[in-house]
C-alpha cells in the first residue's frame, strides 16, 4: 500500500481517519503502550486504570494501545506490577475495558509481550529466560538460555494471548518486538549468541519472531490487525542499524498489517523513552524507511508535541500514525483541542521523565506527571465552581504560584498573583534559559497564558508585602515564593558571587551570562555540584567545548535525576571528557580559580576561565512570619506551597498549587467536587 500527502500548515491530515483490516481508526492519533503501576497484583485492571483510559478516549485519542499484557505469567512478567492476558480470568474485566473505549469512540489494541532477560526475579520469583545469557542491560540479571521446548511455548503462550484478547473485544494486538524484551532478545546481535537455528544470520535471529506471528495470525484470523513493534535501529555499537532491521523485518512482514517503529534498547534508554533534548518526531524517518520498504501502514514516536509536528510528519509521508505517549499523561485531551481549533490550550510534556518513566521503572510507583496533578481525571475540577466570591492573593510566580493561581481562577475565584519579578517562572526560569531546557521554557510560557486566559491579575514587579496583600482583602493567601541559590560560608564564595564582572556565578547570574559561553571554547570552567542543575550547566558547557572540571562532595553525581536524564548525562560526561572529581569539597573561591579538597587527598587549586557554584536552593522565607501574622489576625489563612516549604521538583511545585483547591473546599467556598 502506498500512500501519500501534500504539505500543509494545518492541522487536517491527523484528523482523517485510517482504515486497516477492517479497523477504521478516526484519527491518526496513538496512544502508544505505556506501563502505569496502576494494574492490581493479579495483575487485572483497576479502577486507576479504567478512569487513566478512559480520559484519553474522551480526549479524542483515535487509537490506544493498551500497555504490555504478559503472556506467561510469572517468567514473562515486566516491570512491579503488569496487567495479564495469560488467563481466561482476566476476559471480563477485558471486556469492559474495550466496551468503555468503544463508547468513547476509541478503537482499543493491546500489545502482548514476554519480558525475557528483561525480567526481574527479585520480582517475579522465577529464573529470567533469553536466546542467550546477556543481561538485558549492564549490571542486570545474566538469563537461562531458552531450550527449544521453552521457545515452543512461548510460541504457544503468545497465539492464546492473541486470541483472549480478540475475545475481548479489542481491535487489533501489537507484539512487542522492540527495546530488549524476548523478542527482541532473538533479533539482536547484542543478545543472541545462539548457534542453533534461532541464532546467526539475521534469518535465523528472526525465526522466534516469525513463528510466533504465523501462530497470532492462526489464532485470530484474516481480519484482525496486527501490528508489531520494533526496535529500528538500536543505536548500539554491534546492535542492529536501520537496515538490519528492515532485512529481518522482511522475513515476517506476510504477517504484519502495521509496523510500530521505535528505536533503542535497555542500554540507552535516554533514546527509547526520549530524553527531552531530542526534537519532535526525531525518529520519523526511520517509519519512512519502512513505509517506503513494505508499503504498510507504519507508527512513528519520539517526543512528538506539536500538532504542528504531527501534521508534518503524517503529510511528508514519514508515517500514517503517529505515536503521543507522554503528551497523552499531560495532556488527555490533545486531540480534542486540536480538532476543536484550541491548540493553544494543549499542556504539552516537557519530556522530563520523572513522574512517568522514573516513578514506573526505577521507583516502583504508579504513574503521575509533573505538569498535570490530575492524570486520572484531568481538567474535571474545573466543573466545581466556588459557591460565593473568594478573592484568593498568589505571592510568587513560579511553577507553585502559577497552578495554585490558574486552578483558582478556574473554579471562579478572583486571583491576583503578585510576582516579584520581570516576569512569572520562579527560579525555573533562570535554569531554562539553557538551550536544552527549551521544552521548560515553553511550559512557563504556556502556564502565564493559561493563567491569564484563567483571568488571574498578574503583577510583576510586586513583592507580597502584608500591606500590599491584604489591600486585595484576599479570603485566601498563597504563598509561594520559591528558593535562591544555596551560598555556604566558603572562603571567598560570597565576595565572588554573582559580583558584576566576577567569574564565579550562581545558576541565576550564569544564566544572565549565557551568551559569554562560546567565548570559553577550549578553556576550562569548574562546576561544583552535581545535582540536576550542575548537570545541566554541564551539559551546555559540553556542547559549547569547554573543558569542564566537575567538582561533587558526594561520592556519586546526579542522586537526584530520574533514571533517563541520569543516562543522558553519562552520555555527556562521556562525550565531553569531563574531569569529575567526587567525594570532593569546595574549600575555596578566588578569581581566577578554586580550591577543592578530596575527601581523602590534600587541597588543590584549579585554574578556570568562569565557575559555576550549584550547590542546591534554600527555601526563601524572610517576610513569611509577618505575612502569616497579619493576615490569620484578619481571618485569612495563609498556605505556604512550593520551594518556599523546601526545595524539590517542578512535579512537588505542581501539585501543591493544585491543593489550593482542598483549601477552597475546606473553607467552605467550593463543595468537593
Amino acid at each position: 500500500m502506498t500512500i501519500s500527502y501534500a504539505q500543509t500548515t494545518t492541522t487536517t491530515q491527523i484528523l482523517q481517519p485510517l482504515t486497516v483490516r477492517g479497523m477504521t481508526i478516526p484519527n491518526r492519533i496513538v496512544m502508544p503502550p505505556m506501563g502505569t503501576n496502576f494494574a492490581t497484583a493479579g495483575g487485572e485492571l483497576s479502577d486507576e486504570h479504567m478512569a487513566y483510559y478512559r480520559e484519553r478516549a474522551r480526549g479524542g485519542t483515535g487509537l490506544i494501545i493498551m500497555e504490555n499484557v504478559c503472556v506467561d505469567h510469572p517468567t514473562g512478567s515486566n516491570g512491579y506490577t503488569q496487567l495479564r492476558l495469560d488467563n481466561d480470568h482476566c476476559l471480563p474485566r477485558m471486556f469492559a475495558f474495550t466496551e468503555m473505549m468503544h463508547r468513547c469512540g476509541s478503537m482499543a489494541g493491546v500489545q502482548i509481550n514476554h519480558a525475557g532477560a528483561s525480567a526481574d526475579p527479585a520480582l517475579t520469583g522465577a529464573a529470567t529466560l533469553s536466546s542467550s545469557d546477556v543481561p538485558s542491560k549492564p549490571g542486570g540479571h545474566a538469563p537461562t538460555p531458552m531450550t527449544l521446548e521453552q521457545i515452543g511455548h512461548v510460541v504457544e503462550c503468545f497465539g492464546r494471548t492473541a486470541r483472549r484478547a480478540q475475545r475481548a473485544g479489542f481491535d487489533m494486538v501489537e507484539v512487542h518486538g522492540g527495546h530488549s524484551y524476548l523478542l527482541n532478545q532473538f533479533l539482536s546481535p547484542l543478545y543472541n549468541h545462539r548457534t542453533d537455528e534461532y541464532g546467526g544470520s539475521p534469518r535465523n535471529r528472526a525465526r522466534l519472531l516469525v513463528e510466533v506471528l504465523r501462530e497470532v495470525r492462526s489464532q485470530v484470523g484474516e481480519r484482525f490487525p496486527i501490528s508489531v513493534r520494533l526496535s529500528a535501529d538500536e543505536l548500539l555499537d554491534g546492535g542492529n542499524r536501520l537496515e538490519d532491521t528492515l532485512a529481518l523485518a522482511a522475513h515476517c512482514d506476510e504477517y504484519v498489517d502495521i509496523w510500530n517503529v521505535s528505536a533503542a534498547e535497555n542500554p540507552n534508554l535516554q533514546y527509547q523513552i526520549d530524553m527531552a533534548r531530542l526534537p519532535d518526531g526525531w525518529r520519523s524517518t526511520m517509519a519512512r524507511a519502512f513505509r517506503e520498504e513494505f508499503g504498510k501502514p507504519t507508527i512513528t514516536s519520539g517526543n512528538v508535541r506539536d500538532p504542528q509536528a504531527a501534521e508534518r510528519i503524517i503529510a511528508d509521508g514519514d508515517a500514517d500514525l503517529v505515536a503521543i505517549g507522554r503528551g497523552l499523561i499531560a495532556d488527555p485531551w490533545w486531540v480534542r483541542k486540536v480538532r476543536e481549533g484550541r491548540p493553544e490550550e494543549i499542556l504539552h510534556c516537557i519530556s522530563c521523565n520523572i513522574g512517568c518513566a522514573d516513578h514506573r521503572i526505577r521507583q516502583g510507583r504508579p504513574i503521575r506527571c509533573t505538569i498535570n496533578p490530575s492524570i486520572l481525571d484531568n481538567e474535571s475540577y474545573r466543573a466545581t465552581k466556588v459557591s460565593v466570591p473568594t478573592r484568593v492573593v498568589v505571592v510568587g510566580g513560579g511553577p507553585a504560584g502559577l497552578e495554585a493561581a490558574s486552578s483558582a481562577a478556574e473554579v471562579g475565584c478572583a486571583v491576583t498573583l503578585l510576582e516579584r519579578g520581570e516576569q512569572p517562572g520562579g527560579s525555573v526560569r533562570h535554569a531554562a534559559r539553557l538551550p536544552a531546557k527549551w521544552r521548560i521554557a515553553k511550559y512557563l510560557d504556556e502556564s502565564v497564558l493559561r493563567a491569564r486566559r484563567a483571568g488571574v491579575d498578574i503583577r510583576t514587579g510586586q513583592s507580597g508585602e502584608p500591606d500590599r496583600v491584604l489591600a486585595e482583602h484576599p479570603d485566601l493567601v498563597v504563598n509561594a515564593t520559591g528558593g535562591l541559590p544555596v551560598a555556604p560560608p566558603i572562603t571567598g564564595l560570597r565576595e565572588h558571587l554573582d559580583r558584576p564582572g566576577s567569574t564565579v556565578s550562581s545558576i541565576i547570574g550564569f544564566a544572565s551570562r549565557i551568551d559569554e559561553v562560546a567565548r570559553w571554547r577550549g578553556r576550562r570552567a569548574v562546576v561544583v555540584g552535581a545535582g540536576a542543575v550542575g548537570l545541566d550547566v554541564m551539559e551546555h558547557l559540553v556542547d559549547h567545548d569547554v573543558q569542564v572540571v566537575l567538582v561533587e562532595r558526594l561520592p556519586a553525581i546526579g542522586n537526584d535525576l530520574d533514571m533517563v536524564t541520569r543516562l543522558q548525562m553519562l552520555e555527556v560526561l562521556e562525550r565531553g571528557d569531563v574531569d569529575v572529581r567526587v567525594s570532593t569539597s569546595l574549600a575555596e573561591v578566588r578569581e581566577e580559580g578554586v580550591v577543592v579538597r578530596p575527601a581523602d587527598g590534600e587541597p588543590e587549586f584549579i585554574e578556570m576561565v568562569h565557575g559555576v557554584i550549584c550547590l542546591g536552593m534554600r527555601p526563601v522565607t524572610s517576610g513569611l512570619p509577618e505575612l502569616i501574622e497579619r493576615c490569620t489576625g484578619v481571618g485569612v489563612p495563609v498556605m505556604n506551597i512550593g520551594d518556599s516549604v523546601r526545595p524539590r521538583k517542578i512535579i512537588d511545585a505542581v501539585r501543591e498549587g493544585r491543593g489550593v483547591l482542598k483549601a477552597l473546599n475546606e473553607l467552605g467556598r467550593r463543595a468537593e467536587a
